[in-house]
């Protein structure tokens, strides 16, 4: 396919470099899918700590000066995993430790306006070759931390790289006072409502949308819902007034991390030919958990932010329910203080059906994904979602409110989804308490049904999951 072929990748996160979130899992996996299809993608990353000791055979390859009051020494190098990495390399910026964006109260990093705005201008001159011999013809900026990318370039003379703006969450908006302008180099002319300019304020994620070529994000589904007041955060009007260039493209995962046939993490690998070790991993998560292995429900498990966005207070609200009707829930994520709190005590009155672990774990997590018999994902509103993609390439049934990617990757198992084969996991909606239970409650039903429960689980696992067939939609998009 002729066309571009240079591509840069601007985000604030890469797993396994650096991660907070389903962020870091993209930046991560489309890259090198992306090389698979003959293209050249380099991923520019903020040189956090972190990120600086992680990235192997690392050279400097270039220099940008007086970027935020500091010179900025763009390294070359190599994720864990063979990635190709750049590096903005500039301690009086990204000098930081832990959380990225958040400080050790919890709160934002006062001075995230200059980090963030720096590390744009800093993806801008990269892309034009102004760092080192290279140009991009492409710029993929993520997230309001990369949101202004293509508003540093519309203000150069001469020709500039395309650009994609990828939303992975709405909610996250990188809003400044307007008082910023002067400090991060951008005219006040772009101060208006046409421009980054929301509700008074310097909006990085509006500026994202408005000075980018394209605009994607990351389901189908998703993309329809932004464009509604109820779904568009204050945005909904300008998505839908930008639609043409607009475009839902649903994750992947990265299919050799998650991989139960030759995942590390796991008692025994298994596929969807030879489950033997299915059954392992479920002993060996209830054992971890103390929980007991005389329960005739099945075991849930919870991966995930503890947030009401992501509906964790219809799980705590449901443990009654869970526990009364000898089910088990493991429970891994940290978030809200008081739905910690609800975990924690659930776990101290029930040790044989609940496990509460308040953290996060990358080993944990693989180990819930595969001994959970049900994965949990009743998030209010969901971009995409990664953890249900994960739970099918498990073998592990994912029961999902009906909203942006969830609706648009599983299968409900119908009654006539199951009569094709179709059925990959179990839909409720609205995102409420009761409909809540009534999907706990066909989770129960079906689990009893040993042949139904079999089907529903490999349906789950024949789905392609991977990067293959958003990397070609992407490349399609680059053309």
């Amino acid at each position: 396919m002729a066309g571009p072929k240079r591509i840069l990748f601007a985000g604030s996160e890469c797993f396994p470099l650096i991660k907070t979130g389903g962020l870091a899992d993209v930046m991560g996996a489309l890259p090198p899918a992306l090389d698979s299809r003959g293209l050249e993608v380099f991923t520019l990353l903020p040189g956090f700590p972190a990120v600086k000791a992680g990235v192997k055979r690392a050279k400097k390859v270039g220099v940008l000066s007086d970027i935020a009051g500091g010179s900025v020494n763009i390294l070359k190098g190599k994720s864990p995993t063979g990635q190709t990495i750049l590096v903005a390399d500039a301690p009086h910026l990204f000098d930081i430790d832990g959380n990225p964006y958040l400080d050790a109260n919890g709160k934002d990093r006062a001075d995230n306006g200059i980090r963030y705005a720096a590390f744009s201008e800093i993806a801008a001159k990269v892309a034009l070759g102004q760092a080192f011999k290279w140009k991009a013809d492409v710029v993929h900026a993520h997230d309001w931390q990369a949101g202004l990318v293509a508003a540093y370039l519309s203000l150069t003379e001469g020709p500039t790289p395309k650009t994609v703006f990828t939303i992975h969450n709405l909610a996250f908006q990188g809003q400044f006072p307007k008082s910023l302008m002067r400090k991060i180099g951008l005219p006040a002319q772009m101060f208006h409502q046409d421009g980054v300019e929301f509700w008074d304020k310097i909006s990085f994620l509006k500026a994202g949308i408005i000075y980018s070529d394209l605009v994607t994000t990351v389901s189908p589904t998703y993309a329809r819902e932004i464009q509604t007041e109820e779904g568009g955060m204050g945005l909904g009007g300008l998505l839908k007034k930008l639609n043409h260039k607009l475009h839902g493209i649903a994750n992947g995962i990265d299919t050799e991390v998650w991989n139960p046939e030759t995942d590390d993490a796991l008692p025994k690998p298994f596929s969807k030919k030879a489950v033997a070790g299915k059954k392992a991993a479920k002993k060996s998560l209830l054992q971890h958990f103390g929980l007991s292995h005389k329960a005739k429900g099945p075991l849930f498990g919870v991966i995930s932010r503890l947030t009401e966005q992501k509906g964790l207070d219809l799980v705590a609200a449901s443990l009654p329910h869970i526990v009364g009707n000898d089910a088990q829930l493991v429970l891994l994520g940290s978030g809200d203080k008081d739905l910690e709190a609800v975990f924690e005590e659930a776990a101290r009155n029930h040790p044989n059906h609940v496990g509460a672990f308040i953290g996060y774990d990358e080993q944990l997590a693989h180990q819930v994904q595969a001994g959970a018999d049900v994965i949990l994902v009743p998030s209010r509103f969901e971009p995409c979602g990664l953890t249900q993609l994960c739970a099918m390439r498990y073998g592990s049934v994912p029961l999902v409110a009906r909203v942006g990617g969830l609706a648009d990757t599983v299968i409900d198992a119908s009654t006539a989804a199951l009569k094709h084969k179709q059925g990959t996991g179990i839909q409720f909606s609205p995102a409420g308490f009761d409909p809540f239970i009534a999907g706990l409650d066909r989770a129960l039903q079906l689990y009893q049904d040993k042949k139904t429960w079999v089907q529903i689980r490999r349906n789950g696992m024949r789905e392609d999951v991977s990067w293959a067939l958003p990397a070609a939609a992407y490349h399609a998009l680059y053309q």
